[in-house]
């Protein structure tokens, strides 16, 4: 197949082979900086007021213990640590200059007006979904009403002046969730898309391995055929679920979109699921060290930019991630070009 280059990635690509190094020298900051540009229509992109969304909910299925060796309780608990500023998530944004604001997308547990965090968003839906292992996680239309409060909250961002976002997660139990979306929308066969999770034991994970294969049959997950609404709506996440609707509308506006773990990578399936160009906007930025996430990014041929073997979640490797995106717009805005340098660029 021909692949059409337009006369902007032409000029894009001139000015990265001009710098004062040798062509392709700077590796994948090279391909970040094209795919900025490309992103933002320009020469010279920017990354303007970089953002972390973090999106809470509970799931039904975690208070059986079945697929989680921690509460249900822990998804408030980590939440409040996060508006107390004290988790990695929090760690990295204050290092980086990264807004951070935190989702109770459907949380069991009210948090009321006793927390001080200023960027804290109450777009609760339900106290965390039903159990998935006896019917559905949730309504078509509660899926439907997260994916609106998940776009709503994006193009509020980007209005004001956000133009680079990731998407972080917290949610007891939501590794099993995206299992089971991984499984339906690939094919692959449960025990290939099933980690660990939040630490679990070998007999744990069998547990858990074999609670998820009883749901895929129960739900028929098979014939869901890529229908994503009706997927989420049976095995879900209310986190998932209004990522799913940032992520859609981050591309509508042109931002640059962060890729975290595995989790926030099963939402980007079912948003690619439902507008295949969301990829174009999404910069991955790390390797899961989750089962199954390297078998997602190889499925979305993704090249992620970090191996560091996190799987905490909580859009850690995006901010992680967001200030070597900063470097390649940078080094393709302010290096010298060989003729502004003076310096030679190949033998006559």
């Amino acid at each position: 197949m021909q692949i059409t280059v337009t006369p902007l990635e032409e000029e894009l690509h001139c000015k990265i082979d001009f710098k004062t190094k040798p062509p392709g020298s700077l590796g994948l900051l090279e391909s970040i900086a094209l795919q900025a540009g490309r992103i933002q229509n320009t020469l010279s992109p920017q990354i303007t007021a970089p953002h972390i969304l973090i999106f809470a909910a509970d799931h039904g299925i975690a208070a059986t213990g079945l697929v989680n060796p921690y509460p249900q309780s822990v998804t408030a608990q980590m939440v409040l640590n996060f508006i107390s500023g004290g988790a990695a998530i929090n760690v990295f944004c204050r290092q980086h200059k990264i807004d951070l604001t935190i989702i109770d997308s459907g949380v069991n547990h009210d948090f009321g007006n006793t927390h001080t965090f200023p960027q804290f968003i109450d777009a609760k839906i339900s106290f965390g979904t039903q159990n998935y292992l006896y019917g559905n996680a949730m309504t078509e239309d509660e899926v439907m009403i997260a994916v609106a409060k998940g776009r709503d909250i994006v193009k509020r961002l980007a209005a004001s002046g956000c133009n680079t976002v990731g998407f972080g997660e917290m949610g007891i139990g939501n590794t099993s969730s995206a299992s089971l979306i991984m499984t339906s929308l690939l094919q692959i066969p449960v025990e290939d898309c099933t980690g660990r999770g939040t630490g679990t034991t070998d007999e744990q994970l069998q547990l858990k391995i074999e609670t998820l294969k009883k749901t895929y049959q129960f739900h028929r997950l098979d014939l869901i055929d890529g229908n994503a609404i009706l997927l989420l709506s049976k095995i879900g996440g209310l986190e998932i679920a209004m990522m799913t609707g940032a992520y859609l509308e981050a591309a509508t506006q042109g931002m640059i979109i962060m890729v975290d773990g595995f989790i926030s990578t099963a939402a980007l399936l079912i948003a690619h699921n439902m507008n295949k160009n969301v990829l174009a906007n999404c910069i991955f930025a790390h390797t899961s060290g989750e089962k199954g996430h390297k078998v997602m990014l190889n499925h979305l041929n993704a090249k992620p930019l970090l191996q560091l073997g996190l799987r905490l979640g909580e859009g850690t490797g995006a901010a992680l991630a967001i200030p070597l995106v900063q470097s390649a717009v940078n080094f393709l805005n302010d290096m010298a070009s060989f003729e502004s340098a003076g310096v030679s660029n190949k033998e006559a």
